[in-house]
């Protein structure tokens, strides 16, 4: 089974020829993009929010917040075996 639908491959396809002529902008700063990385991410929320079928985003922040907590609680146990 197709994880993407033909809508959301087509839409894909409309902001890649947008990314390459320069006249794709992200979203909330209007900047232009030239990432194809960032431009297919833009495709398919858009694919998403016109119904398209497409995977359900990941949730990459929720790690992101693990690994600096884990960070910072490093820092401050290698502070208090120095002080002592």
């Amino acid at each position: 089974m197709a994880r993407y639908g033909k809508k959301a491959g087509k839409k894909v396809e409309k902001v890649m020829k947008e990314r390459k002529r320069g006249t794709l902008k992200s979203g909330r700063s209007g900047k232009k993009v030239t990432s194809r990385k960032q431009a297919i991410a833009i495709g398919l929320s858009e694919a998403r929010k016109k119904g398209a079928k497409v995977p359900a985003k990941k949730a990459a922040k929720k790690t992101a917040r693990k690994k600096s907590a884990a960070k910072k609680s490093g820092r401050k146990s290698a502070a208090k075996k120095s002080s002592r």
